[in-house]
């Protein structure tokens, strides 16, 4: 597996391609967007870890413009801000997951191995997961409940995304805030019960179940 860092604080950089390069990875690092963008459209590499703020070109253009020459490798994104509109943003350009600055390296090896890991499983399917008559697509990062859209927020739309993904099995508090929130998220856990009754409130109460002191599930209505 190849993969690319474009990130300019040089230190951090390299540490991850050290990181990277035990877990058995083939690195290569750049420091500056257009170099990035330069690289990553001309190499063949499984996933770039891309930041944002990057002299040249910025993460958001670099990606954008990944994806409009149609490049689908996987970008997960770095980032030193914070807030929907960045997250948002991020996403809607074409970036697969984020993380905010500071992160746990554990915590990037982690959503590395999932973005490498879903990749392989995709080859080419849909981007669109379906559960009833829900749909979600990944890549639009739309939602139709009975072929009505559905508006939702970047992290209302995150943490439907990470309850579709496994549809029918129980999702624990703490797997969602580590999938939408990041890792060093100190604030209140049952911000995520905020995000699932909106998320009711927009889609069906019955389609999001509790399961008292374990999680939530996703269940299409009989």
């Amino acid at each position: 597996m190849r993969l690319l860092i474009v990130e300019d604080e040089k230190r951090l950089a390299l540490s991850l391609a050290k990181g990277l390069t035990a877990e058995g990875y083939a690195v290569d690092v750049v420091h500056d967007g257009r170099e990035g963008l330069h690289r990553a459209t001309e190499g063949t590499y499984d996933l770039v870890i891309l930041d944002i703020m990057l002299p040249g070109l910025n993460g958001y253009k670099v990606c954008a413009a990944l994806r409009a020459a149609g490049h689908d490798v996987p970008i997960l994104m770095l980032t030193a801000k914070d807030g929907e509109y960045d997250e948002a943003e991020g996403l809607d350009t074409g970036a697969d997951d984020y993380l905010t600055k500071p992160f746990s390296y554990v915590v990037l090896v982690a959503r590395v191995k999932a973005l490498l890991r879903r990749r392989g499983q995709g080859g080419g399917a849909s981007p669109v997961l379906t559960y009833g008559d829900l749909r979600v697509d990944t890549a639009a990062r739309r939602v139709f409940l009975a072929d009505a859209e559905v508006t939702l927020t970047a992290k209302e739309f995150a943490v439907l995304e990470q309850l579709v993904t496994r549809a029918g099995e129980v999702v624990s508090k703490a797997q969602i805030l580590d999938h939408v929130w990041d890792f060093a998220y100190d604030g209140d856990p049952n911000i995520v019960e905020v995000y699932v009754s909106a998320l009711r409130r927009k889609l069906r109460s019955g389609l999001i179940k509790t399961v008292r002191g374990a999680g939530y599930r996703l269940e299409a209505e009989r």
